[in-house]
């Protein structure tokens, strides 16, 4: 067996260049672990907060990054059950999953079905689960019922979407005019999310207001969101911690969030899929084979925007911050 193994390694805080690959030496699982050899693992927004700024669940530098990760078993611990060597597996890892191999407790790995395309199942395991738990978990929205999605066109976004068009729900996408066939492609009434405010648009539509906002923006997106609610509606306030918005932004967006429905008979939940995992990690085993049976039967398809060899990092954290990525980068052995 292999002494040594590769990774990539945030050695500080700063630019892409603060990203190292090393050597790492290759250790045994312990009791109650898995180590797993890596297949795909995603780069996203949080990997760039955490590079750059704080973030709540990041472990003291230097450290491992990955958060959404699809792998092997390739070895054991004592005192674990029900998994064999060889299986297929993912997990929300939050660090660690950009390296050839990663252990970690047993509890945190999801089987995963060998059909499946790992890089599409990255995605599910933290957009689409983000936004499954954010539609069925809290905002228990029913067949029928309306919700507007701003930001529609981000990976959350787009998940959103989706899964309404899934779940019976009428879907309006707020998203700037560039990107109505998106937002249209996806199931969803578009509305100008950008140039406009989107619960102008919204009140056209629906003068009454919707049932539902889901808003992973922040700022003054958040009033517009509250805005387009009716009474009794719900507004859904997710993932601000790795947005890397300005104070002023959050502020604004949690004065929106904390105020203002209450004084309009409208209610308001915060939600973040880490936090959640933290305190709880059974929903999240509990939906991802779901989001599974959805992307088997075609209903979900999640956008693969690259896919980049596994430590080629750097290069995937400089595309991400030029902008202008349409869904998930991945990163493959």
């Amino acid at each position: 067996m292999t002494k040594t193994y590769r990774a990539v390694m945030l050695t500080k805080k700063g630019g892409p260049e603060v990203l190292e690959q090393v050597e790492l030496p290759m250790v045994e699982p312990g009791p109650g672990e898995l180590r797993v050899r890596v297949l795909a693992t995603g780069v996203g927004a949080t990997d760039l907060t955490m590079r750059r700024g704080y973030y709540p669940y990041a472990p003291k530098l230097p450290f491992v990054q990955g958060y959404d990760t699809v792998g092997r078993v390739d070895a054991i611990g004592a005192g674990v059950s029900g998994f064999t060597v060889g299986e297929k597996v993912c997990a929300l890892l939050v660090w660690g999953g950009l390296g050839e191999y990663v252990t970690r407790g047993a509890e945190h790995w999801v089987k995963v079905p060998e059909e499946l395309d790992d890089a599409e199942v990255v995605a599910l395991i933290l957009n689409y689960a983000t936004a499954y738990q954010a539609l069925h978990r809290v905002a228990q929205l029913q067949a029928g019922q309306t919700a507007l999605v701003n930001g529609a066109n981000g990976g959350v976004g787009q998940a959103l979407l989706e899964l309404m068009r899934a779940h019976g729900v009428k879907a309006i996408g707020a998203a700037a005019s560039a990107k109505r066939g998106l937002v249209e492609g996806l199931g969803a009434q578009w509305v100008e999310g950008r140039s406009a405010p989107a619960d102008a648009g919204v009140k056209a539509l629906y003068p009454d207001g919707l049932d539902a906002a889901f808003d992973g923006l922040g700022g003054a997106a958040t009033g517009q969101c509250v805005r387009a609610l009716k009474r009794g509606g719900v507004l859904v306030w997710y993932g601000f911690s790795g947005t890397g918005g300005s104070n002023v932004s959050l502020a604004r967006g949690a004065a929106a969030f904390f105020v203002q429905p209450f004084f309009a008979g409208k209610r308001s939940r915060f939600y973040g899929i880490t936090q959640l995992y933290r305190k709880d990690p059974a929903p999240l085993r509990e939906d991802l084979p779901k989001l599974f049976d959805l992307l088997k039967r075609g209903e979900v398809k999640p956008r693969i925007a690259a896919r980049m060899p596994l430590l080629e990092a750097r290069a995937a954290n400089e595309r991400l911050e030029r902008g202008g990525v349409d869904g998930k980068i991945v990163m493959v052995a």
